[in-house]
């Protein structure tokens, strides 16, 4: 199967045999950030540097200013992190060692956006907002990353690009010195701790029949023994049904759902409209519609009539891969996206059978995170693996 490397551009520059290293594992591909949010990563190969600290969420090249002019929402360029067209630069090195080259896109994560800009973010139940979450229902928030997405997708060479974070955020992934775990949420308490009640959310629940001051108080009220350890929180949807009831969960799905499906039609229509002929538009996708994060929650045949294809978590398991397969859409991209760091989680020395576990289960391609994270170790044995398939 095809395979591509994530990268990110701080991989690259300044390291002149970085490019050749990366082709040299056997990949086809590069997904090479271009807009990313904040993080601190490790570059254990890299001959000036071994960690960067991405200190906000920014685009990794100098935005158009006649695009972004008058905007109150705007992207937010690079510190040192990333000066200057980080990824231009990054894209040339990679593609003249005859990598194909896709930029990767994150769009609704941004902690700096939420900081600056608090109403354009999620507020919970309890009147707490996420600043890392925008909320994907308002209309200037979707118009901000309908935008992003058209610009940052489409840079000069690119033959693709795969968009993350294309729907719902919610309390989940994550927060700087993230210490939420002390109470075990389950899925359901996630999405109760997950639904938005903005001005414009409370509005859109008033469409679906809802009370948003009542609504409000049954999620607190469902949430009350999650939080005293006396109820489970897990059970999926039918979880979430027990604990709201079902005319709430169903009413707050329903507005959700459709703000998430809108979104995706506008992102992926807006950077069609940018992009040459065969530019192909893949999503990070999760096939159950309620789930935030990353991997935006879709309908799996909504979204394959929409976009190229997804990009699905694998690492542990690729039975996410499934509901997508069984929609039988030709020439649909299916990427089991699997984490090759050991110290992440990942396990390179078992890709080979995992690959072809996803293979079986519907995949066309592979997607490996992360070429710039792993360790020597770990990429030789990514490199033994591709080279036996």
């Amino acid at each position: 199967m095809r395979a591509s490397a994530f990268v990110y551009p701080w991989d690259v520059n300044g390291d002149p045999e970085a490019a050749a290293f990366v082709a040299g594992l056997g990949v086809e591909q590069v997904t090479l950030a271009a807009a990313y949010h904040s993080t601190r990563a490790l570059t254990p190969r890299h001959p000036r540097h071994r960690v960067v600290t991405a200190e906000y969420a920014a685009v990794l090249y100098p935005p158009d200013p006649a695009r972004w002019q008058g905007r109150d929402l705007r992207p937010y360029e690079a510190g040192d992190w990333a000066p200057g067209d980080a990824y231009g630069e990054a894209a040339a090195a990679l593609a003249d060692a005859g990598l194909e080259v896709h930029t990767w896109v994150v769009l609704a994560h941004n902690s700096r956006l939420g900081a600056e800009h608090p109403h354009t973010s999620v507020v919970n139940a309890y009147g707490d907002r996420y600043p890392w979450a925008p909320c994907v229902a308002q209309p200037a928030t979707r118009a901000y990353l309908a935008d992003l997405a058209a610009e940052a997708a489409v840079r000069p060479g690119a033959r693709g690009t795969e968009l993350e974070s294309a729907g719902w955020y919610g309390l989940a992934h994550l927060h700087a010195h993230d210490k939420t775990g002390g109470v075990g949420l389950g899925d359901a308490g996630q999405y109760l701790m997950s639904l938005c009640f903005c001005p414009h959310c409370r509005e859109g629940y008033d469409t679906q029949g809802l009370d948003p001051d009542e609504l409000a108080a049954a999620v607190r009220a469902a949430l009350e023994p999650v939080w005293r350890g006396s109820a489970p929180s897990d059970g999926g949807w039918a979880g979430v049904e027990k604990l709201l009831g079902e005319a709430y969960a169903n009413g707050t799905r329903a507005w959700r759902d459709e703000r998430a499906r809108t979104l995706q039609e506008t992102v992926v229509a807006a950077v069609r409209a940018a992009a040459p002929e065969g530019f192909r538009v893949l999503l990070h996708a999760d096939p159950v519609s309620y789930h935030c994060g990353a991997n935006a929650g879709v309908d799996p045949a909504h979204i394959l009539s929409v976009a190229d294809g997804v990009v699905v978590p694998c690492t542990g398991g690729a039975g996410l891969l499934t509901p997508f397969a069984e929609q039988g859409r030709d020439g649909a991209v299916l990427a089991a996206n699997l984490t090759v760091v050991s110290g992440m989680g990942g396990r390179p020395d078992t890709l080979a059978a995992d690959a072809a576990r996803a293979e079986d289960l519907g995949a066309t391609e592979l997607r490996l995170y992360h070429a710039g994270l792993a360790s020597d170790g770990d990429l030789a044995r990514v490199r033994a693996a591709l080279r036996a398939g």
